[in-house]
C-alpha cells in the first residue's frame, strides 16, 4: 500500500500535514474527508519520505508558461474536455521543455488526480497557478479563473521586465567602470610606478598618495577587498538561514527611500494575487496564505500569515492586515471600503495598480539621481588617478626646458 502526504485542515480551522496510506490519490481524499477533514493537497510519498514532484528544480519559464495557459484556456473554452487538451498541449506545447512535464500532468489526470494535484506534484508551477485552477475547479469556472490568472501574469511579468530595464544601465555603469579602475589599478599604475623609480624624480603629493596605495600597500588593499567579498560570502551564507533573512531584510526595510520602494512593491504583489485568487473564488483564508507564500520577502510573508490567522479568527482583511504595521493608511482605508461594499477584489486590483506605479515612479526618480551620481564619482576617480600619473612627467617636461 502507497503513502501520501497530504495537507488538510480540521475543524477548528488548523492546518497540517500528515501521511496517509492509501491504494491511490482518490482513495486518499475519500478517507481524509471521511473523518471530517478539509483536503488541500495530496501527493505520493517517495522513498526517502518526501513528496514526489518537489525534488524538480527547475522552474517553467515565466514567457512560455504565459502561453501554455493562453492556448491550455483556448482549447477550454473551445469546448475540449480538459484529458484531451493535455494530450494536445503535452505533444505540441510552444515550449519543448514544458512537454514531459504535461505529459506527467495528463498521466495523473488520467488516473483520477484531479487538475490541480497533478499541476502542483510536477513541483514547477507555482503556488498562486494551483490555488487558482483548484477554485476554478470548485466553481466550475475553470476558463473564468484562466482568464483572470492570465490577465495577473501578464501585469506581473510587465512590471518584473519594466523593473530589470530600469535597472540595467545603473549596472553597466558600475561594471565598465569597475573594469576600467581595475585595470588602471593592475596594469598601468605598476608600469608607471617602475618608470618613476628608474628615474629618481621627486613625484608630487597626489602621484606619492596614489602609488603607495595601489602598489605599496596593495597587499593591504587586496587583503581589504578579500576581507570585504568573504564578509559578503558569509552574509549571503547567514542570509539563507531563517534569522539571518529576516535580519537583513529588516535592514533593507530600514534603508532611506529603497525601503519604502521594496514595501510597496511587495505589498502591490500581494494586492494582485489576493485579488486574482478572490476573482477566481478562492475564499479569503486560502487566498490570503497563498498570496503571502507568493511573497519572496520573509518579514512581509510573515506578517500576511499573521493577518490570515486573524481573519481565520474572525476579524476583517482590514483590520488583520492593520496588525502587521506593514501596510499603508491609504490601502488600509481602500481595503476597508471594498470590505463594505462587497467589492473587495477589484478594489484591491485598484490598491495594487496604485502602488505598482508609485513603485516605477519612485524608482524611475532613483535611477534618474544614482546614474550621473556614479558618472560624477568615477569620473572624478578616474581623472585623479590620469593627472596622478602623468603630474611628475609635466614637472620633468617643465624641467627640461628650463
Amino acid at each position: 500500500m502507497a503513502e501520501f502526504v497530504c495537507k488538510v485542515a480540521d475543524s477548528s480551522g488548523r492546518v497540517y500535514s500528515q501521511v496517509e496510506p492509501a491504494q491511490s490519490i482518490a482513495e486518499a481524499r475519500q478517507k481524509l474527508s471521511d473523518r471530517g477533514l478539509f483536503v488541500y493537497q495530496v501527493r505520493p510519498r517517495d522513498v526517502m519520505g518526501g513528496a514526489l514532484g518537489q525534488r524538480r528544480d527547475h522552474k517553467v519559464r515565466p514567457d512560455d508558461f504565459l502561453v501554455f495557459n493562453q492556448q491550455f484556456n483556448t482549447l477550454i473554452k473551445a469546448g475540449i474536455p480538459i484529458l484531451k487538451a493535455l494530450d494536445l498541449l503535452a505533444e505540441r506545447a510552444a515550449a519543448p521543455r514544458l512537454r514531459p512535464v504535461l505529459g506527467e500532468v495528463r498521466r495523473l489526470v488520467r488516473e483520477g488526480t484531479t487538475l490541480s494535484d497533478a499541476l502542483e506534484q510536477q513541483g514547477v508551477f507555482p503556488k498562486v497557478y494551483t490555488t487558482s485552477v483548484l477554485a476554478g475547479e470548485k466553481s466550475g469556472n475553470l476558463s473564468g479563473v484562466l482568464e483572470y490568472y492570465i490577465a495577473y501574469q501578464r501585469v506581473t511579468t510587465g512590471l518584473r521586465k519594466k523593473l530589470i530595464a530600469t535597472l540595467i544601465y545603473p549596472i553597466i555603469l558600475i561594471c565598465a567602470a569597475g573594469l576600467i579602475v581595475t585595470y588602471l589599478v593592475s596594469s598601468v599604475i605598476p608600469k608607471f610606478a617602475t618608470l618613476y623609480g628608474d628615474l629618481n624624480v621627486s613625484l608630487p603629493t597626489a602621484t606619492r598618495i596614489l602609488l603607495a596605495v595601489t602598489v605599496t600597500y596593495r597587499p593591504y588593499l587586496l587583503g581589504a577587498v578579500g576581507t570585504v567579498v568573504l564578509l559578503a560570502l558569509a552574509a549571503f551564507a547567514w542570509s539563507r538561514s531563517e534569522n539571518g533573512a529576516l535580519a537583513l531584510e529588516r535592514m533593507r526595510m530600514r534603508l532611506p527611500l529603497v525601503g519604502e520602494i521594496l514595501t510597496k512593491f511587495q505589498f502591490a504583489q500581494f494586492c494582485r494575487t489576493l485579488s486574482t485568487l478572490l476573482a477566481g473564488g478562492t475564499p479569503l483564508v486560502q487566498a490570503m496564505e497563498t498570496s503571502g507564500q507568493a511573497i519572496r520577502g520573509r518579514l512581509v510573508s510573515g506578517a500576511i500569515t499573521h493577518g490570515a490567522k486573524l481573519v481565520r479568527e474572525g476579524q476583517s482583511l482590514h483590520d488583520g492586515l492593520a496588525s502587521t504595521g506593514l501596510v499603508p493608511e491609504l490601502a488600509l482605508e481602500m481595503i476597508e471600503v471594498g470590505e463594505a461594499s462587497g467589492a473587495l477584489a477589484p478594489m484591491l486590483s485598484s490598491v495594487s495598480e496604485f502602488y505598482e506605479e508609485e513603485v516605477n515612479t519612485q524608482l524611475a526618480n532613483m535611477v534618474a539621481l544614482i546614474e550621473p551620481a556614479i558618472l560624477v564619482f568615477m569620473a572624478i576617480l578616474i581623472a585623479f588617478i590620469l593627472v596622478a600619473l602623468y603630474l611628475p612627467m609635466f614637472s620633468l617636461s617643465v624641467g627640461g626646458q628650463g
